[in-house]
């Protein structure tokens, strides 16, 4: 299958979607981004990597950081991780505080925040340097080690995170957050502000796309069953409260993030990654959802 031509139409027809989405404000950082850019990639499992429109660019990842950091506590403490965060959809935005209170401090699934800060509590109690650990891992996934922080970003995050460490004291509360919660929020508030392409990100969740391993370097990352549950999350939790349409829409494991990125897999087969900074009303990428969308359509392929 020629995907360059499918991602080249795919680019033509939802660049005049432009102005549709708003990019995230409440990140200063974030707020200052061009919305006027818009890239698309594909990486292969046999090798394959191509790309349309501004597919080299760096930006911000954010929420898709977290599929890195649930891979790496998943990876060494296996189902034993499930006695601190669930696995079920939220129904509610990403930075909601309202289920903890019914549910005594255990987040409903680890992609909304909370969950997240209690898979990154559990990587800052594996790692000694966890800022640097998750580093090396985004570099050793994607192949390439030109990846760094956004500091500006990270600050400008680490500045405005009065919901994120309300959440992480509310949890602590409950004792579900072990460290503390400063240095907690500087370590999420880095984890997110990881710049990448979309080049670097198709490549980067090959490994979930290949059961596990590394196509890079042959590493087990994951054994087959962990990687299909961690792909079974994102399909039904990888999109905040806008999941179940996702997967109704398009028909593959992904997860987004307020950056604009939205990075996708079909197992067996290929990644594919879309970045474009308008978001829509819940938070994800207004264009990479429909380029998603057609993608699945146009190449008659999905999970399903």
């Amino acid at each position: 299958m020629d995907y360059k031509e499918v991602i080249d139409n795919i680019y033509n027809e939802v660049k005049p979607f432009f102005g549709k989405g708003r990019v995230a404000d409440y990140i200063p950082a974030l707020a200052n981004i061009n919305p006027k850019q818009y890239g698309i990639a594909i990486a292969t499992l046999d090798g394959q990597i191509v790309g349309t429109g501004d597919y080299q660019t760096k930006f911000s990842i954010q929420s898709i950081s977290k599929v890195f950091t649930l891979a790496m506590v998943v990876r060494h403490m296996g189902g034993d991780l499930w006695k601190y965060v669930g696995r079920e959809p939220s129904g509610t935005p990403f930075n909601s505080l309202v289920q903890l209170e019914h549910e005594q401090g255990i987040p409903r699934n680890p992609f909304i925040n909370a969950g997240a800060l209690v898979v990154t509590d559990k990587v800052m109690n594996l790692y000694h340097r966890p800022k640097e650990a998750i580093l090396q891992f985004v570099r050793s996934v994607a192949g390439n080690d030109d990846i760094y922080y956004d500091k500006m970003v990270a600050q400008s995050e680490f500045e405005h995170a009065s919901r994120n460490q309300a959440l992480g004291h509310f949890m602590k509360s409950f004792g579900n957050i072990d460290n503390d919660v400063d240095s907690l929020i500087d370590v999420y508030c880095n984890q997110c502000s990881i710049a990448m392409t979309c080049e670097d990100l198709a490549k980067s969740f090959l490994f979930l796309a290949n059961h596990g391993t590394n196509p890079h370097n042959n590493e087990n990352i994951l054994t087959v069953s962990r990687s299909k549950r961690l792909s079974a999350l994102m399909l039904t939790c990888g999109f905040y409260d806008e999941s179940g349409e996702f997967a109704f829409r398009v028909g593959m494991p992904g997860k987004s993030g307020v950056g604009g990125g939205v990075v996708a897999i079909i197992p067996g087969k290929l990644s594919i990654a879309v970045w474009s900074p308008e978001l829509n009303e819940h938070g994800n990428s207004y264009m990479g959802i429909e380029t998603l969308e057609r993608f699945t359509t146009n190449i008659g392929i999905s999970i399903f």
